[in-house]
Protein backbone atom coordinates (compact mmCIF):
# COMPACT_ATOMS: atom_id res chain seq x y z
CA UNK A 1 0.00 0.00 0.00
CA UNK A 2 3.01 2.37 1.02
CA UNK A 3 4.93 1.65 -2.03
CA UNK A 4 1.72 2.35 -4.51
CA UNK A 5 1.18 5.93 -2.79
CA UNK A 6 4.97 6.92 -3.26
CA UNK A 7 4.89 5.67 -6.84
CA UNK A 8 1.42 7.44 -7.36
CA UNK A 9 2.90 10.41 -5.71
CA UNK A 10 6.31 10.14 -8.05
CA UNK A 11 4.22 9.67 -10.61
CA UNK A 12 2.33 13.12 -10.46
CA UNK A 13 5.16 14.81 -9.41
CA UNK A 14 7.30 13.82 -12.36
CA UNK A 15 3.71 14.66 -14.44
CA UNK A 16 3.66 18.41 -12.56
CA UNK A 17 7.37 18.78 -13.62
CA UNK A 18 6.90 17.49 -16.82
CA UNK A 19 3.78 19.89 -17.88
CA UNK A 20 5.50 22.99 -16.52
CA UNK A 21 8.92 22.17 -19.07
CA UNK A 22 6.13 22.06 -22.17
CA UNK A 23 2.71 21.41 -22.26
CA UNK A 24 1.86 20.42 -25.29
CA UNK A 25 4.14 17.58 -25.36
CA UNK A 26 3.06 16.40 -21.59
CA UNK A 27 -0.90 16.88 -22.62
CA UNK A 28 0.11 14.51 -25.95
CA UNK A 29 1.50 12.23 -23.82
CA UNK A 30 -1.05 12.18 -21.30
CA UNK A 31 -3.70 11.12 -24.18
CA UNK A 32 -1.39 8.69 -25.58
CA UNK A 33 -1.22 7.14 -22.39
CA UNK A 34 -5.06 7.41 -22.00
CA UNK A 35 -5.42 5.38 -25.60
CA UNK A 36 -3.26 2.80 -24.11
CA UNK A 37 -4.92 2.01 -21.37
CA UNK A 38 -8.12 2.12 -23.32
CA UNK A 39 -7.34 0.05 -25.67
CA UNK A 40 -6.18 -2.11 -22.55
CA UNK A 41 -8.82 -2.18 -20.58
CA UNK A 42 -10.98 -4.85 -22.12
CA UNK A 43 -8.06 -7.79 -22.08
CA UNK A 44 -7.09 -6.61 -18.36
CA UNK A 45 -11.20 -6.85 -17.16
CA UNK A 46 -11.16 -10.11 -19.27
CA UNK A 47 -8.75 -11.39 -16.97
CA UNK A 48 -9.57 -10.09 -14.13
CA UNK A 49 -13.01 -11.54 -14.59
CA UNK A 50 -11.40 -15.17 -15.82
CA UNK A 51 -9.00 -14.77 -12.44
CA UNK A 52 -11.67 -13.90 -10.68
CA UNK A 53 -14.42 -16.66 -11.77
CA UNK A 54 -11.14 -19.14 -11.65
CA UNK A 55 -10.56 -18.32 -7.73
CA UNK A 56 -13.97 -18.81 -6.66
CA UNK A 57 -14.83 -22.20 -8.14
CA UNK A 58 -11.68 -23.40 -7.54
CA UNK A 59 -10.25 -23.87 -4.02
CA UNK A 60 -6.85 -23.90 -3.11
CA UNK A 61 -6.78 -27.35 -2.85
CA UNK A 62 -8.07 -27.82 -6.39
CA UNK A 63 -5.19 -25.06 -7.74
CA UNK A 64 -2.74 -27.22 -5.51
CA UNK A 65 -3.17 -30.49 -7.69
CA UNK A 66 -3.15 -28.71 -11.12
CA UNK A 67 0.14 -26.74 -10.34
CA UNK A 68 0.96 -26.86 -7.08
CA UNK A 69 4.81 -28.19 -6.32
CA UNK A 70 3.77 -31.61 -5.99
CA UNK A 71 2.22 -31.83 -9.34
CA UNK A 72 5.71 -31.63 -11.09
CA UNK A 73 6.52 -31.46 -14.84
CA UNK A 74 2.79 -32.02 -15.27
CA UNK A 75 2.14 -28.72 -13.79
CA UNK A 76 4.88 -27.42 -15.63
CA UNK A 77 3.26 -28.82 -18.87
CA UNK A 78 -0.70 -27.24 -18.37
CA UNK A 79 1.01 -23.73 -16.72
CA UNK A 80 3.33 -23.93 -19.78
CA UNK A 81 0.45 -24.45 -22.30
CA UNK A 82 -2.54 -22.33 -20.45
CA UNK A 83 0.29 -19.44 -19.93
CA UNK A 84 0.99 -19.80 -23.70
CA UNK A 85 -2.27 -18.82 -25.29
CA UNK A 86 -2.36 -14.97 -24.82
CA UNK A 87 0.63 -12.36 -24.72
CA UNK A 88 -0.10 -10.37 -21.39
CA UNK A 89 1.54 -7.54 -19.89
CA UNK A 90 3.33 -7.81 -16.89
CA UNK A 91 1.55 -5.33 -14.83
CA UNK A 92 -1.27 -7.97 -15.17
CA UNK A 93 0.69 -11.00 -14.42
CA UNK A 94 2.62 -10.68 -11.53
CA UNK A 95 -0.32 -10.04 -9.67
CA UNK A 96 -1.81 -12.87 -11.22
CA UNK A 97 1.42 -14.70 -10.26
CA UNK A 98 1.73 -13.52 -6.70
CA UNK A 99 -2.29 -14.69 -6.00
CA UNK A 100 -1.47 -18.44 -7.66
CA UNK A 101 1.17 -18.73 -4.81
CA UNK A 102 -0.67 -17.51 -2.39
CA UNK A 103 -3.08 -20.05 -3.43
CA UNK A 104 -0.87 -23.02 -3.41
CA UNK A 105 0.80 -23.18 -6.64
CA UNK A 106 4.37 -24.32 -6.82
CA UNK A 107 7.47 -21.36 -7.73
CA UNK A 108 8.10 -23.54 -11.40
CA UNK A 109 4.94 -24.04 -12.13
CA UNK A 110 3.81 -20.51 -11.56
CA UNK A 111 7.22 -19.45 -13.05
CA UNK A 112 6.27 -21.23 -15.94
CA UNK A 113 2.89 -19.63 -16.24
CA UNK A 114 4.36 -15.88 -15.76
CA UNK A 115 7.10 -16.34 -18.12
CA UNK A 116 4.97 -18.17 -21.54
CA UNK A 117 2.13 -15.10 -20.51
CA UNK A 118 4.90 -12.40 -20.83
CA UNK A 119 6.61 -14.13 -23.75
CA UNK A 120 5.19 -16.32 -25.91
CA UNK A 121 1.73 -15.52 -27.75
CA UNK A 122 -0.27 -18.26 -29.48
CA UNK A 123 -3.34 -15.80 -30.08
CA UNK A 124 -1.60 -13.14 -30.89
CA UNK A 125 0.84 -15.21 -33.84
CA UNK A 126 -1.79 -13.99 -36.55
CA UNK A 127 -1.26 -10.57 -35.56
CA UNK A 128 2.45 -10.99 -35.31
CA UNK A 129 2.45 -12.90 -38.55
CA UNK A 130 1.33 -9.74 -40.57
CA UNK A 131 3.38 -7.54 -38.71
CA UNK A 132 6.94 -9.16 -38.80
CA UNK A 133 6.33 -11.98 -41.36
CA UNK A 134 5.69 -16.02 -40.78
CA UNK A 135 9.42 -16.89 -40.42
CA UNK A 136 10.00 -14.10 -37.70
CA UNK A 137 7.09 -15.27 -35.70
CA UNK A 138 7.27 -18.65 -35.15
CA UNK A 139 10.90 -18.45 -34.70
CA UNK A 140 10.63 -16.01 -32.00
CA UNK A 141 7.57 -17.55 -30.17
CA UNK A 142 9.68 -20.96 -30.38
CA UNK A 143 12.84 -19.44 -28.96
CA UNK A 144 10.39 -17.57 -26.17
CA UNK A 145 8.94 -20.51 -25.24
CA UNK A 146 12.32 -22.90 -25.03
CA UNK A 147 13.80 -19.46 -22.97
CA UNK A 148 10.83 -19.90 -20.86
CA UNK A 149 11.75 -23.19 -20.24
CA UNK A 150 15.10 -23.14 -19.42
CA UNK A 151 13.93 -20.10 -16.83
CA UNK A 152 11.53 -22.85 -15.23
CA UNK A 153 14.05 -25.22 -14.96
CA UNK A 154 16.41 -22.80 -13.30
CA UNK A 155 13.74 -21.89 -10.87
CA UNK A 156 12.98 -25.37 -9.93
CA UNK A 157 16.56 -26.03 -9.14
CA UNK A 158 16.69 -22.88 -6.82
CA UNK A 159 13.54 -23.91 -4.93
CA UNK A 160 14.13 -27.66 -4.52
Amino acid sequence: MISGIVLYSLAILLLLVSFSKDRGKTASAVKKAGMIFKNLLPEILAIMLFVGLSLAIMTPEVISGMIGAESGIIGVTLATIIGSIAMIPSFVVFPLGSTLLESGAGYPQVAAFVATMMSVGIASLPMERKVFGTEFAIKRNLYALLYTLLFTALIWVVYL
